[in-house]
């Protein structure tokens, strides 16, 4: 199920809900997933709510409980959340299409939902959604360009 809170420019709720049932078959991640497109004021309280972090975010991914799944016939992976003023800032700066940048996030929560964790995995899940990007033919991914930023910040500290 997918929520659009906030219109996205060239991208209709069918196309998103077909976008993320690829990228759901592409991580093999069994489930389904919801999606909410909404304001990073929206995301800046759940993110508080969930992470006791006071500031905005670009995605946040919400596996089930896993004392709440008692085998339904249609087995529930997660929500994803996405801030559409965040990706209208990342899409602006980077050069690619809104549309783009909600897919390239959509994959980034998705592949969250399926167990990774770029924070603590090795670069694991930098190089899956590298691979996926490529192979939904999606522009920079999320890990990529964070870790670009992250070089070219010690570069010029340098």
């Amino acid at each position: 199920m997918v929520i659009l809170q906030r219109p996205v420019a060239h991208l209709s709720k069918p196309a998103l809900e077909r976008f993320l049932l690829r990228a759901r078959r592409a991580v093999k991640l069994k489930g389904t997933v919801s999606l909410l497109v909404t304001s990073s004021a929206e995301l800046r309280s759940m993110n508080r709510q969930f992470r006791d972090k006071n500031k905005p975010t670009d995605v946040l991914s919400f596996p089930p409980p896993a004392e709440a799944q008692p085998r339904p016939a249609r087995p529930f992976a997660g929500d994803v959340a996405i801030s559409a003023d965040i990706a209208r800032e990342n899409a602006d700066r980077l050069g690619h299409s809104l549309a783009d940048e909600i897919k390239i996030l959509a994959l980034h929560g998705v592949l969250h939902l399926a167990g990774f964790d770029h924070e603590r995995d090795n670069g694991q899940m930098a190089r899956k959604e590298i691979r996926l990007r490529r192979q939904l033919r999606l522009p920079v991914g999320l890990l990529e360009r964070t870790e670009h930023r992250a070089r070219a910040g010690s570069r010029r500290q340098a």
